[in-house]
């Protein structure tokens, strides 16, 4: 599976960069140290001035990847995404199962994020966590509508209509199956941030899991 792994690379829309960060050692590092930033010090106090210091480098080559660090966490969270539809597709691709298939896959969706060693430059642990944390900044601006028909969301919608393939070949006649979709995805991080932040709203905890909680609801609700 790793080298299967190694020979695949999450494609990005060119948009989202300047120059591609995976083309180069300064690029990687740069995605490395501002997942370590982000995760550590939160998107609003996160700069590339202090990025820079951290990698030992000018402010101004990080211009050259990124226009701003909106843009960063775009591409973050775009390839966090990315990263997931691989592992969803290489999770599920062999399950004939229609059931099976989608409980597998929101067990993918939704389960602890652990590191992956084939992406060595990126620790996918903490960039779930800033998923959890700083995902909504990057869609809820002035700005969506433009950057949406660009083809920013992309990779996440992709997603989304894999799940509601999924939904609906479990079952044809249910009639949200994109609303259902979309509820997993978004819902899988608003309760894991509630089980950490706001722990009185929400029956997620040590003992039930988010992934529980998504397959107890689509098995209802698609009977």
């Amino acid at each position: 599976m790793n080298t299967l792994l190694d020979s695949l690379k999450i494609e990005l829309t060119d948009k989202l960069y300047v120059k591609d960060p995976e083309s180069s050692d300064l690029g990687k590092r740069i995605l490395s140290a501002s997942i370590e930033m982000i995760h550590e010090l939160g998107f609003e106090q996160f700069t590339f001035k202090k990025l820079g210091t951290a990698i030992g480098s000018n402010e101004s080559s990080i211009y050259r990847y990124f226009e701003n660090k909106h843009k960063l966490l775009l591409y973050l969270t775009n390839w966090y995404w990315g990263w997931m539809e691989l592992q969803l597709v290489l999770a599920t691709n062999s399950i004939d199962n229609s059931q099976k298939k989608l409980h597998k896959a929101i067990e993918i969706l939704t389960q602890e994020i652990q590191q992956d060693s084939s992406y060595g430059h990126i620790n996918e642990s903490k960039l779930h966590k800033i998923l959890i944390e700083e995902y909504s900044k990057s869609f809820l601006t002035k700005e969506v509508d433009k950057e949406n028909k660009e083809g920013y969301f992309m990779v996440y919608k992709r997603l989304a209509m894999h799940l509601s393939k999924m939904i609906q070949s479990v079952n044809s006649t249910y009639p949200y199956p994109s609303s259902l979709a979309s509820t997993i995805l978004e819902g899988s991080l608003h309760q894991q941030f509630l089980q950490d932040h706001f722990t009185s709203i929400t029956d997620c905890n040590e003992h039930v899991s988010p992934t529980a909680y998504f397959v107890h609801l689509t098995t209802n609700v698609l009977k």
